[in-house]
């Protein structure tokens, strides 16, 4: 027995890392799945891997005018969704004295202004028994260097998930969030790191790790698909961390 078998998900950003191999996790778990992209192209091959349990299109969730268009978009392929991951982000990392408003808006745009208007244009086609999986980030729980901006980015969406749950409780909708920690994806590609820089926060992160190791986005997906599903049936407005213990638990 699949664990979400016969739903309807959509999910944000997944045309690659921890949106993607969610996509893959949902399917083989009896999901049919909306996906959005930012680009036709990395859309399309996604949709051909994915197969004919997937539909999508493009939409980028930092720009107001995509997002006020999800509702019709969606309809066209399904008159109700029962899962919502929103997952599309990324971050960008700056020192205090050189963060400028470009480098503001851009990820306030995306994470926090994406989350919520995500959630509210897609509400509607939700119903009782429905399930949103927001992503926050490990990064709220340490204070780490250059990370000013992206951090309290997630943090607003950190606040989302209680705010909202208070709200959705009453239409019997949970809300709940996965806080990835260091997992191998592709997530330094859209960010503002060197190769260098991306290598040096590599070898800082990695020791502090207990597990000894970086996860992968398939443990990541498990974890949203636990939560989107009725195994997860009396959880509402948490957050559950996926990070290998970093950075709240000491090694040996």
């Amino acid at each position: 027995m699949t664990k979400l078998n016969g739903k309807v998900a959509f999910i944000t950003g997944a045309t690659s890392g921890i949106g993607k191999a969610t996509a893959i996790d949902f399917i083989n778990n009896g999901a049919s799945v909306i996906i959005t992209g930012r680009f036709q192209d990395t859309l399309t091959t996604t949709l051909q891997e994915l197969g004919r349990q997937a539909k999508g299109f493009v939409s980028d969730a930092g720009k107001m005018d995509d997002l006020l268009q999800l509702t019709k978009k969606t309809l066209a392929i399904s008159p109700h969704i029962d899962i919502l991951y929103v997952n599309a982000g990324f971050g960008k990392y700056a020192p205090i004295e050189t963060i400028d408003e470009n480098h503001f808006d851009e990820q306030f745009d995306v994470l926090v202004k994406g989350t919520l208007f995500t959630v509210q244009q897609l509400l509607p086609l939700m119903k009782a028994g429905g399930s949103i999986v927001l992503n926050t980030s490990i990064v709220t729980e340490i204070g780490m260097p250059h990370a000013a901006v992206y951090s309290a980015a997630k943090a607003a969406v950190q606040s989302f998930v209680k705010t909202f749950a208070a709200e959705l409780a009453a239409k019997q909708i949970r809300i709940n969030a996965v806080s990835p920690g260091p997992i191998v994806t592709n997530y330094f590609d859209r960010s503002n790191l060197t190769a260098a820089q991306y290598q040096g926060m590599t070898d800082y992160v990695l020791p502090q790790v207990p597990l000894a190791r970086f996860g992968q986005p398939q443990e990541v997906a498990k974890v949203v698909t636990f939560l989107a599903s009725d195994e997860a049936s009396f959880i509402h407005g948490t957050e559950v961390f996926v990070d290998g213990g970093f950075p709240r638990i000491k090694g040996n």
